[in-house]
């Protein structure tokens, strides 16, 4: 990686530290932890904490999807937003849902994993790349990075994406989202008229492989970008260990997890938007 600055190396001590702590305590069973505090210590060691908690920056895409923008709700906008994608409820609602469905050995291979020196490296560009929404200028430096990657280092990354969505369950959840929150902003009376939802879903699938290809060209810049200052040999040994069936079964969770939550929060962003009166009224 390149050079950190002052400080920054204690920081990642300490912030190895404190990962493998928490995985010690996961590790160490009933007798130390009660089942919540492991998937806790699960969240933090793997940084799916992040992930969730940024899935707050999601929200100013949500307007566009009914012909709005975030302004149009005036000052109200921040407010709602911070109320919806609240970081304590969203994480409370990935435990659960961890809670019912993460089996022991999922959580302890995941756990010793992202434990490890490369798992507390690629958790902390990860963590710093979920919490950075890209511009313009950020989306044009990763497509630009890709487009300079060198077939070997090319192949890792497309071997990471696959491993973690193999299935193109990314591509389906986010048209499922869209048509979530389409239906309950007609419902709160965001937009003219409602929608039927079979043919909202048939008209938006029209599109799906044209979609698809799109996020696969984003995964790929994202990874060039998030990646950069890792050396292909570490992007290797993630590409395998991604691809160990358990980890997948991790991963395809963790997904589902993710989006449902996703889903869920537009959802009632639409129905906290839809009691706003017209910024022009306020």
């Amino acid at each position: 990686m390149a050079g950190p600055k002052v400080g920054q190396g204690l920081r990642y001590l300490v912030s190895g530290l404190v990962m493998l702590g928490l995985a010690a305590v996961w590790l160490a069973g009933p007798a130390r932890a009660s089942e919540r505090d492991r998937l806790v210590a699960f969240l933090e060691v793997t940084g799916f904490d992040v992930a969730i908690d940024s899935l707050a920056l999601s929200a100013a895409d949500a307007p566009a999807m009914i012909g709005m923008t975030p302004e149009d709700f005036g000052p109200a906008w921040p407010r709602i937003t911070a109320e919806v994608f609240d970081s304590a409820l969203m994480r409370d609602m990935a435990l659960d849902m961890l809670d019912a469905t993460l089996d022991a050995e999922m959580l302890g291979h995941a756990a010793a994993f992202y434990a490890s020196d490369l798992g507390r490296r690629l958790v902390e560009v990860e963590n710093a790349s979920h919490m950075t929404r890209s511009d313009e200028t950020g989306r044009a430096e990763a497509e630009a990075r890709a487009a300079r990657l060198p077939p070997d280092r090319r192949a890792v990354f497309e071997r990471m994406n696959a491993a973690i969505d193999g299935s193109g369950m990314a591509e389906r959840a986010m048209r499922e989202i869209q048509v979530r929150f389409l239906l309950a902003a007609a419902d709160a009376g965001l937009t003219e008229g409602g929608y039927d939802a079979d043919l909202l879903r048939r008209l938006l699938a029209q599109g799906a492989d044209e979609a698809r290809a799109e996020m696969r060209e984003a995964a790929l810049a994202g990874a060039a970008q998030t990646y950069r200052d890792l050396s292909t040999d570490d992007l290797r040994a993630y590409a395998r260990a991604l691809e160990d069936p358990v980890m997948a079964r991790v991963y395809e969770l963790m997904n589902a997890v993710q989006f449902e939550i996703m889903a869920d929060r537009f959802e009632a962003l639409a129905a906290r938007l839809g009691a706003v009166p017209p910024a022009r009224d306020l």
